[in-house]
């Protein structure tokens, strides 16, 4: 399985759902919360190419996007498929 990162705020709902549908799915993944480590927000925008709004979620090297596309890949049949890869 490939690594997954997630950028989260702690208020974010959208976050606490992508970070649940990743726990539902067995995932272990990488949390870097923005809101705690600051200094991490210009990496985030930088790899997410200009995203500035959490959640930012990468599988290995792609870009997944947020919450709404982690789970439009899980709608989809995909996501499997790509943490798999």
């Amino acid at each position: 399985m490939k690594p997954v990162e997630i950028y989260t705020s702690p208020l974010c709902g959208f976050c606490h759902a992508a970070k649940r549908l990743l726990q539902q799915k067995g995932v272990n993944f990488s949390e870097i919360n923005v809101f705690a480590n600051p200094d991490r927000k210009p990496e985030m925008i930088q790899r997410a190419n200009g995203g500035r709004t959490v959640p930012q979620i990468f599988v290995g090297d792609t870009h997944v996007g947020g919450c709404d596309d982690l789970y439009a890949l899980e709608r989809d049949g995909k996501l499997d498929a790509l943490l798999a890869a």
